[in-house]
C-alpha cells in the first residue's frame, strides 16, 4: 500500500480534527472528575498519532511513545 504525502497545512488541518475527535470520545469521563486523564490521554493519543502520520509519510519514527503503562496521569 502507497501513501501520499500530504501538504503541510491539510496534515495540521487534519491533526486538529484528531485531537477534537480524542475530546468527543473522551470527554464522558470528565463528568467523574477525571479531567487530568483526559487531558493527559488526549495529548499521549496525539503524540502516537502524529509520529503514525509521520512515519506514514515515509519519516523514521518509532510508533511507540511509552515502555511500560502508565499508572497515573502525572506520570
Amino acid at each position: 500500500m502507497s501513501y501520499v504525502k500530504l501538504p503541510e497545512e491539510q496534515y495540521r488541518k487534519l491533526l486538529f480534527q484528531t485531537r477534537g475527535q480524542y475530546i468527543a470520545i473522551l470527554n464522558v469521563f470528565r463528568c467523574y472528575g477525571l479531567d487530568p486523564y483526559v487531558d493527559s490521554a488526549i495529548d499521549e493519543c496525539m503524540k502516537v498519532t502524529e509520529n503514525f502520520g509521520q512515519i506514514v509519510r515515509g519519516d523514521d519514527k518509532p510508533i511507540h511513545i511509552l515502555n511500560e503503562p502508565k499508572e497515573r496521569a502525572t506520570e
